[in-house]
């Protein structure tokens, strides 16, 4: 695939801490940008790599996870297109806590620290819009954490569930899990089988309907009684 510059410019114009720049900074950002393709499978850091910038995912879907020394995996993150990672390991500038793997075919940019850091220096905007993205991050991992200590497995699926429903408004109640139950299971620290049981009760009590990765809710009301 060609290198095309100003369609870099536009990806990168897209995501909020860019959105303000003038088209001369967003180029020179974008010069030092690489488009990385990842097949589904592909590890694009290990826990321990140092960064070299961040990520944006053009398409595609990438796992942020943990592994332990017996092969055990615990997913942190998926993200998927829009999306960013990586950026507040760059500023600190110290190691990966995670490895990042591509669970579809994809496509990234990575932009280099560098181009963040010198934009940094140059407009305190563009800073503020990155530490309130690092912000919302640290938002959603306290929600996180509260969801793992104060709600049931069902409420943490439920809760899950209508999150996706909501990002997913045209489907009007059918959603379809972004990934495989095994990965939303670890996702939700949950078991593989503790997430189905679940899934069967919710299916019994026709509050849902699912058919392999597609979940349809039957009744909202009710469903939002779980949490």
């Amino acid at each position: 695939m060609a290198r095309k510059r100003l369609d870099v410019a536009t990806a990168l114009g897209s995501v909020p801490m860019f959105r303000q720049l003038p088209p001369e900074q967003l180029a020179e950002i974008a010069r030092g940008t690489r488009i990385v393709r990842g097949a589904r499978g592909d590890v694009l850091f290990n826990k321990g790599d140092m960064p070299t910038g961040f990520w944006l995912i053009m398409f595609g879907q990438v796992k942020l996870a943990l592994s332990s020394d017996r092969g055990l995996e615990k997913v942190l993150q998926l993200l998927g297109p829009g999306q960013t990672f990586g950026e507040a390991v760059m500023l600190l500038e110290r190691e990966y806590l995670v490895h990042a793997q591509c669970l579809a075919d994809s496509l990234l940019l990575h932009v280099p620290k560098q181009a963040v850091f010198d934009t940094i220096d140059r407009d305190s905007g563009f800073a503020r819009r990155m530490l309130a993205g690092l912000s919302f991050r640290l938002h959603e991992l306290v929600s996180d954490v509260e969801a793992y200590s104060m709600r049931s497995a069902a409420q943490r699926l439920v809760g899950y569930l209508l999150n996706l429903s909501e990002g997913q408004p045209e489907a009007e109640g059918r959603i379809s899990l972004p990934t495989s139950k095994h990965l939303v299971a670890s996702r939700l620290n949950l078991t593989p089988e503790t997430l189905s049981r679940i899934l069967h009760t919710l299916a019994s009590e026709e509050l849902i309907r699912v058919e392999g990765r597609s979940v349809t809710i039957c009744d909202l009301e009710r469903l939002k009684a779980y949490t």
